[in-house]
């Protein structure tokens, strides 16, 4: 099963080391949306579970967080 993710990197990492984990979920399943570079250093995609397991084992040394992409409203 996939979900819908966004991915937040820390902030020494480079945009080229974002494209290669963009080519990472592409090859594994994956969709990647949009790419958030100027505002969160990240990006939002469909991820396959099998993946999200390898991605969130990155947490900490390379990614900052990885959270549920919903709609928020403001009331």
């Amino acid at each position: 099963m996939s979900g819908k993710y966004i991915v937040v990197f820390k902030d020494h990492v480079t945009a080229s080391q974002i494209d290669e984990y963009v080519n990472s979920v592409n090859a594994n399943g994956g969709s990647v949306g949009r790419r958030f570079d100027s505002l969160l250093n990240g990006f939002s995609a469909t991820i396959p579970d099998s993946y999200l397991t390898q991605l969130q084992s990155l947490q900490g040394d390379v990614i900052d967080y990885i959270e549920p992409d919903q709609e928020v409203r403001i009331q």
